[in-house]
């Protein structure tokens, strides 16, 4: 079972029973779900996933205004509850999960009091972070308020905004893997190579979910979270070998022609998403096509890379 499933099976079986007997006035108004920090959240956990950050559990989201009114007591209520596993409770486990009040739940991840303002803030924030602020589940939210910020951040990105990101995403595949692998091989500098091929694969999986209209998760999870994608979620074996395959000899071109099929596979989704329709084979010039096509001007006169 994983804590996503053990989360909603601990609610069940004495959440739910709690809020009903003890705060029957505000049962109604409180969400209760799982999201945030850790690979259980994701649904990512296993056996290994226990040994640190891990406690079962999970979140009860409040207002401010019932926060206050209730809060303590409410968290001293949980905090009561039969854990399903009490040898697994961990002090940096138990800050996943709990009485948390919804603002501070989501400023966590926007860096502000509520949802983001405007392109810029938008384009401010991580793909990491916003992944984290919307995974999981949300068992019961009959207020609505914790849910409709959630969905916010999960659908609710400007345009323009993720086609910065895309820009800066293709003009960084362009010049780390179609570039400057080869040209570090050259030079003999088998480290900085393997670092190119490193920011490439970086860069191809930010773009694939940005084509799926979707957040990176945090780098570790980035490759397995791509098993989830319809659009270009194949290419995650491709990117693997990069990063595990050894560099190039002299007279190979493995990795290199694995970089230039990938690049092939992105170029293919944005012309299928109309975000470019130029006929080269190296990213850059589409990643000047994707941003020429941006509607806010701050954004559009942006140096390419950045985003």
């Amino acid at each position: 079972m994983t804590g996503l499933d053990e989360a909603r099976k601990f609610y069940e079986d004495c959440g739910r029973a709690m809020l009903h007997d003890r705060f029957p006035d505000y049962e109604g108004r409180i969400a209760v779900g799982l999201a945030g920090h850790g690979s259980q959240c994701f649904g990512y956990d296993d056996a290994l996933s226990r040994d640190h950050d891990f406690a079962p559990g999970f979140c009860l989201w409040l207002t401010d205004a019932d926060d206050a009114r209730i809060g303590a007591a409410l968290a001293q209520a949980y905090r009561a509850l039969p854990a399903p596993d009490p040898a697994a409770r961990s002090v940096q486990g138990e800050n996943t999960s709990g009485v948390r009040r919804t603002l501070f739940f989501y400023s966590r991840y926007t860096g502000s009091q509520g949802l983001p303002e405007g392109n810029l803030h938008w384009l401010s924030i991580p793909s990491w972070a916003l992944a984290e602020a919307t995974n999981g589940a949300v068992f019961r939210d009959d207020l609505g308020e914790f849910t409709r910020m959630r969905e916010v951040l999960l659908h609710g990105m400007p345009e323009d905004v993720r086609l910065k990101k895309l820009a800066a995403r293709c003009a960084s595949m362009a010049q780390s893997g179609q570039y400057n692998y080869t040209r570090c091989l050259a030079h003999g500098e088998e480290g900085a190579a393997m670092l190119a091929a490193a920011e490439f694969v970086s860069s191809a999986a930010d773009a694939a979910y940005l084509l799926n209209r979707r957040h990176k998760p945090y780098y570790k999870w980035a490759l397995r979270g791509m098993e989830t994608l319809p659009v270009l979620g194949a290419l995650r074996d491709a990117l693997t070998f990069l990063l595990t395959g050894d560099n190039d000899a002299a007279g190979q071109k493995t990795k290199a022609g694995v970089i230039e099929d990938v690049s092939a596979a992105v170029i293919g989704e944005l012309k299928n998403q109309k975000l470019t329709d130029g006929a080269w084979d190296y990213l850059e010039p589409h990643a000047y096509e994707i941003q020429a096509r941006i509607g806010d001007p701050a954004l559009r006169a942006m140096p390419i890379m950045e985003g």
